[in-house]
């Protein structure tokens, strides 16, 4: 093995090559156990060095500070600390990855501090032309004090060096510290501790006070007095949070002369596919067609299982209706619970889709892209870059989406996207979306492959997310704040997505909307099919009414049966609610039902079509095999026989559920994050007036 053997620690961030480079240096020299006490892999080698000198080599475990958070990082500061360790090093190699040196400058400036002779390994050097990266070799070398080799561990360059580095360093024992963070922190503080301990390294004084990790070097008394420092746990903080500031301070200044990224140069697929998704014109193109063609899906392939799940529970209610004996029970069954839990199963494939791609989309890595493209507009508007982050949430629910923009730290951008973000098209609002089109929007192709129907989808999220910046671009008008915040994203790497996760995501977000607006739906159906099954005097007298009428005589007893239900739900106490507020909505081209439809999706948007449903399974109690959709195309204006859902109705319904806000929940959050009633309300009612005035607009051009 030699006669004077250096031991030699690795250590590095996790993927960045360390062992790759471990297996280069040992090759079969290389010996596998365990730590004491811990089962935790050791694993060690030999490798020869120029002038006949043998270095044992040790693969400590990755970490990304010698701030330990599990038993693999644990290890490494152990080992840094206990001087009398056999594996305590003479010479360390820190391995760094090229693409993220900054990051892991960082582990690196600690590790110079502790006076230990430490070479500096940049590996994938072989990618830096591709990916638009120089190094200036000297300059960085001048700047941290110690010898730098860049290298490609995977292609075997460099290694020679690395050998020639470690030697070297052992032989010049170069041990200046990069950041000397005492003299920038407390100066009195740490001459008060060195003197606590004067056989130690300063630096290592400091990570035994705030890592609570004490070598067997340290006697009882000397630990005594350490812990004492302990005492003022805020000091500690703040120190601490100084030293991170400070040393990436430093590693900035160092970086901003001797690393340079010119992604316009780079010619690797990442950077070539960066090109095209953040493209200041095909990257917005590129996006607004993965999301026509998102839609387009979300009609094509959930049409089958959404009308099969829609006869299904038409079917039943009607099949349990025939089974069970006439009466209150049967009619709450098959009027209010069926209905009502078929009102939220039926939207599952929709769901399911949008979020199939959205997780999909995330974990590609595309969704941070897009996140960067959009804060060139968010900056125009008065919001932050941050901002980005819940209006695309905001497409699952507005209510996390509002709790997401804590992360925004200017008061004016966080309170302009809380207020703007219920603009964007929720999965709320995609059961009403999604009938209604089908209604009013012909399943035709134009060109043999644009969809209407999905082109229409389409547009609708086009104008809530329009709507939103609009909204904010005369918020930041109106509220006057001076500072304004903006956010810097890293960019994640291209990856082919993991099943697993997707298909994770997509049921924990499908059983989200299912269990959460699901319970909602399904308790507002009974109360409905109760507020819709009973009333005052005149309810209870319809039936003997229409019998003792002699006009209705011609009719047949399935017509009477018919009749008799179509009165009793206007007299029912739900009747006289539709009726008392129908000549506010008549000029929207609404009638008294869809205003009973309006009213009840004030608690959720997507209780629009469960209300019809359940309104609809009352009134034609001889036709509960049709489904909610035929239901809904098959009701007329009793006045002049029209159809009720055409076009213009049908668009009406569209623009209002676009702008309203119509959810309890987003207004009970709101007023949670603002910590007052003033900007919820203004909210409710400043959307509810738009709702109105563009409902009323579109009615009337089109009618």
């Amino acid at each position: 093995m030699g006669k004077n053997p250096i031991k030699v620690a690795l250590i590095g961030n996790p993927n960045t090559g360390k062992t790759s480079l471990f297996n280069q240096l040992t090759g079969l020299s290389q010996k596998v156990g365990n730590y004491p006490g811990i089962t935790v892999d050791k694993k060690q080698g030999t490798c020869k060095l120029p002038d006949n000198y043998t270095a044992i080599i040790t693969d400590l475990p990755g970490t990304y500070s010698i701030n330990p958070t599990s038993i693999d990082e644990s290890i490494v500061i152990k080992t840094l600390l206990n001087t009398k360790d056999d594996n305590y090093p003479d010479v360390i190699v820190v391995v760094a990855d090229v693409e993220n040196l900054k990051r892991n400058l960082f582990l690196f400036s600690q590790i110079k501090d502790l006076k230990i002779p430490t070479v500096l390994v940049i590996n994938m050097s072989d990618q830096m032309e591709r990916k638009g990266i120089k190094i200036d070799l000297p300059s960085l070398e001048e700047a941290v004090n110690a010898e730098v080799v860049l290298i490609s561990a995977r292609k075997k360059i460099g290694i020679e060096q690395v050998k020639k580095a470690i030697l070297s360093s052992h032989i010049s024992h170069k041990t200046e510290p990069m950041c000397a963070v005492n003299k920038r922190i407390d100066i009195e503080y740490f001459d008060t501790l060195k003197k606590v301990v004067p056989s130690h390294n300063l630096y290592e004084l400091w990570l035994m006070i705030t890592q609570n990790n004490f070598p067997e070097t340290i006697t009882p008394e000397e630990k005594k007095r350490l812990l004492a420092f302990k005492h003022d746990a805020s000091k500690l903080k703040k120190y601490q949070h100084k030293e991170t500031i400070y040393r990436y301070q430093k590693i900035n200044e160092i970086l901003k002369k001797s690393y340079q990224v010119d992604r316009s140069k780079a010619t690797d697929v990442r950077s070539k596919l960066d090109k095209v998704f953040t493209h200041k014109i095909f990257g917005y193109v590129l996006f607004f067609t993965i999301l026509f063609l998102i839609f387009q899906s979300i009609f094509d392939w959930a049409s089958a299982p959404m009308d099969f799940i829609d006869s299904t529970f038409a079917n039943l209610s009607n099949f349990i209706k025939l089974k069970l004996p006439a009466g209150v029970f049967t009619d709450l069954i098959t009027e209010g619970i069926i209905p009502g839990i078929g009102g939220v199963l039926i939207f599952i494939p929709q769901i399911a889709i949008l979020f199939l791609f959205v997780a999909v989309l995330e974990e590609t890595g595309y969704m941070s892209r897009v996140v960067f493209l959009m804060d060139k507009i968010m900056r125009r508007y008065g919001m932050s870059g941050k901002s980005v982050i819940p209006l695309i949430s905001g497409t699952a629910c507005a209510i996390p989406a509002v709790m997401a923009t804590r992360t925004i730290s200017g008061w004016k951008e966080r309170l302009i996207t809380i207020l703007v973000v219920p603009f964007t098209t929720c999965s709320a609002r995609l059961p009403v979306y999604a009938i209604l089109i089908s209604l009013i929007i012909p399943d035709r192709k134009i060109f043999g492959f644009i969809g209407l129907q999905g082109l229409t989808l389409l547009a609708l999220y086009v104008l809530g997310f329009a709507t939103a910046i609009i909204s904010a671009f005369i918020l930041n008008k109106i509220i006057k704040v001076k500072n304004r915040s903006f956010f810097v994203i890293e960019m994640p790497n291209y990856k082919i997505p993991s099943v697993k996760n997707v298909l994770l995501e997509v049921l924990e977000k499908t059983k989200a909307f299912v269990f959460g607006a699901g319970k909602i739906i399904l308790a507002i159906s009974v109360v409905l099919w109760f507020l819709a099954s009973n009333g005052a005097e005149e309810f209870d007298n319809v039936e003997r009414n229409i019998q003792k009428n002699t006009i209705n005589k011609q009719f047949t007893p399935s017509e009477i049966t018919q009749i008799i239900a179509s009165e009793k739900l206007e007299k029912s106490y739900i009747g006289m609610m539709g009726k008392a507020i129908e000549p506010a909505i008549r000029p929207l081209g609404y009638d008294w039902k869809i205003g009973i439809a309006l009213i009840s999706s004030f608690a959720a948007r997507e209780v629009f079509v469960g209300t019809l449903a359940t309104i609809y399974s009352v009134e034609n109690k001889d036709e509960n095999n049709s489904t909610i959709k035929q239901k809904m195309a098959a009701e007329v204006r009793p006045s002049t026989g029209e159809k009720l859902f055409n076009f213009p109705v049908g668009m009406s319904l569209l623009v209002f559920y676009a702008f309203a806000m119509q959810c309890i929940g987003t207004f009970a959050i709101v007023k949670r994050e603002t910590k007052t009633w003033k900007w919820p309300l203004i909210q409710l009612f400043g959307m509810g007036a738009l709702a109105y005035i563009a409902a009323f607009i579109v009615y009337q051009i089109l009618s």
